[in-house]
């Protein structure tokens, strides 16, 4: 019994892989000549078939067959492939009759958007056969023949966005990551309180620029290494060393009596440690690969701009209310420093154990 058992198994062997799905993935690749952007989309027939009712996949390599269903694929790609240009969805795409690959077992089609002017910024956004988990799509994005850009496609991370290496493809990363560096400092109100927090003391002029530029430098440096993987410490590390920091600045404006000024310094100490914080921020971001320095840049000079949108009115009150009374202006230090210390506790015990 047992040979005649494995006989059958081994016959049943074959016949397996003919119901799996045999290649669950899709390619585009994408030009940009000039005022316009092509797709080259290549499917594999077992998907098409699959979505669009057809028992056997096969007949997707028939061209007559093939021909007769264009109006149903092209409704099909239409509704899973989403080009944006410059932030507004591309429309009325010109599709070409698909093609059968009879090699790759796969179907070809090619699409056309039309366009006013050269893209500054793009973004393919695809979710081509939800229906299979594991499938992917691979994308290559081509100037002058070309690959400057491939991503892979998934249910995970369903686009890609692209900034082409141009003068406008250049100014696209300034505004986009700049409006980003912005966006962050003023939701991240650890970095600020931070800053604040040092600035409570109050101080001559030079000593508050000191104390933001020391912090803007550092910042800065670790941002950098952090982004071209120089040195990238872990989340689980810095997270709760930013709130010991901030934890620092309110107990030191407590316990300073005088002496030398230490807080550009401190802010400059500290503020190694926060950039590594901005940096794990802009890593989650689609960094463009050719364009990275301008990407870092300006995503700093917007943190800057959005320190300056808080740091500059804080500073200024701060410095008017010790000018009209001295004995307030130590009052609200203190009641600020222990606001300081109970929000840089109440960030480490929540990153730590939460």
């Amino acid at each position: 019994m047992r040979p005649l058992f494995i006989c059958i198994l081994l016959g049943l062997v074959p016949a397996a892989p003919a119901a799996a799905h045999p290649s669950p993935f899709s390619y585009i690749d994408v030009r940009l000549p000039g005022a316009a952007v092509e797709l080259t989309v290549v499917a594999h027939i077992f998907d098409v078939a699959h979505d669009l009712g057809i028992e056997d996949e096969r007949l997707m390599l028939d061209p007559a067959a093939l021909a007769a269903r264009r109006e149903a694929i092209v409704a099909l790609l239409e509704q899973r492939i989403q080009v944006w240009v410059d932030g507004r969805q591309a429309s009325g795409p010109e599709w070409s009759a698909p093609q059968p690959l009879d090699d790759r077992q796969a179907i070809q089609l090619k699409a056309r958007y039309a366009l006013p002017a050269a893209p500054s910024q793009l973004t393919l956004a695809v979710s081509l056969f939800p229906y299979d988990p594991a499938h992917q799509t691979f994308v290559n994005i081509y100037e002058r023949d070309a690959v400057v850009l491939q991503a892979i496609l998934s249910r995970d991370r369903q686009q890609v966005e692209f900034f082409p290496g141009t003068t406008q493809g250049t100014l696209a990363v300034i505004r986009r990551f700049a409006a980003s560096g912005v966006h962050h400092i003023l939701i991240g109100p650890d970095h600020l309180l931070f800053l604040i927090g040092l600035l409570l003391l109050g101080g001559s002029l030079r000593q508050l620029v000191l104390v933001v530029s020391a912090f803007t430098v550092a910042h800065s440096v670790t941002l950098s290494l952090a982004v071209f993987r120089v040195l990238v410490p872990p989340a689980w590390l810095i997270e709760p060393a930013i709130a010991l920091s901030i934890v620092y600045v309110g107990a030191d404006n407590l316990t300073v009596h005088g002496g030398r000024d230490m807080r550009a310094w401190i802010a400059f100490a500290f503020g190694l440690i926060h950039g590594f914080g901005f940096a794990s921020v802009l890593r989650e971001m689609e960094l463009p690969p050719r364009a990275l320095g301008w990407s870092l840049l300006s995503f700093n000079l917007g943190v800057e701009a959005g320190q300056l949108l808080v740091v500059v009115p804080v500073a200024s009150g701060l410095a008017l209310i010790r000018a009209r009374s001295e004995r307030l202006g130590r009052q609200l230090a203190v009641a600020g420093s222990v606001v300081v210390i109970a929000a840089g506790a109440f960030w480490f015990v929540q990153r730590v154990w939460f």
